[in-house]
């Protein structure tokens, strides 16, 4: 029995077939299954002989109708495509950045019975500071939906265990970038001053969009390593002209 009727007989015993039934004239979950399993396979990036990198934030796109009749089994299906999904990159010797995560979103261009996949990968990051940590911080930095303080004198981005905050993203070297910023101004409670450095990286850095080995940054700027894009936010103050916003 091939993955994709495996899953969905593990779908319809799960949901007394209720699910199947709703959706019979519409978007069929194995549809769905199988076009994850192709987004997969179409963006497989090689790392090694064995190995692949492949996306795991995934959004799929419905008309409205067909989402508002997903909506009752929508956190069901996601469990069971998630793993689905696994077995298919099990099968390949697919490696996932982080933990794999499939959102259903309206799409207001489709019709009944058409979707599409979005994908993106997103590097598990690691971080020990605090929710408090953050709260206090002058300035923050915000990686795959994680919030990071920037305090001075400064932190070590990479994928290494000696690293201030680990990215799990085969792209960024162990110690890749450092982002600094001047404690006196802190203390005068005036804007801070950040910057951030290249360490000496494999694949280098983007910051805004340019590749650079060091940059003055702003409230807004962005900072790209690897796959990874890292975006600095200076509380309660506005981004500079020219700069990334939300």
């Amino acid at each position: 029995m091939g993955g994709l009727q495996r899953f969905e007989n593990r779908l319809e015993q799960m949901i007394s077939g209720v699910f199947a039934r709703a959706f019979r004239s519409a978007v069929q979950p194995v549809e769905i299954s199988a076009a994850l399993q192709r987004e997969v396979d179409n963006n497989a990036q090689i790392l090694s002989r064995e190995r692949r990198l492949v996306p795991n934030s995934f959004h799929v796109e419905l008309s409205q109708t067909d989402l508002e009749r997903l909506a009752p089994y929508d956190s069901a299906l996601a469990g069971e495509l998630t793993n689905s999904l696994r077995d298919h990159a099990d099968q390949q010797s697919y490696v996932f950045p982080g933990p794999v995560k499939i959102e259903f979103e309206q799409a207001d261009d489709l019709t009944t019975g058409r979707f599409r996949v979005r994908s993106t990968a997103q590097a598990k990051v690691t971080t020990n500071a605090t929710d408090t940590q953050v709260g206090r911080a002058t300035v923050v930095i915000e990686v795959n939906g994680v919030r990071h303080p920037l305090n001075p004198p400064g932190l070590v981005v990479g994928r290494g265990t000696d690293a201030g905050l680990r990215i799990n993203d085969p792209g960024i070297s162990r110690q890749h970038i450092e982002f600094r910023t001047a404690r006196s101004h802190v203390a005068q409670g005036q804007t801070p001053e950040i910057t951030v450095h290249d360490l000496g990286s494999t694949n280098g850095m983007q910051v805004d969009g340019s590749r650079v080995e060091q940059a003055t940054l702003y409230n807004g700027s962005t900072v790209k390593i690897g796959n990874t894009t890292m975006t600095i936010r200076v509380v309660d103050e506005a981004p500079a002209p020219g700069s990334a916003g939300p």
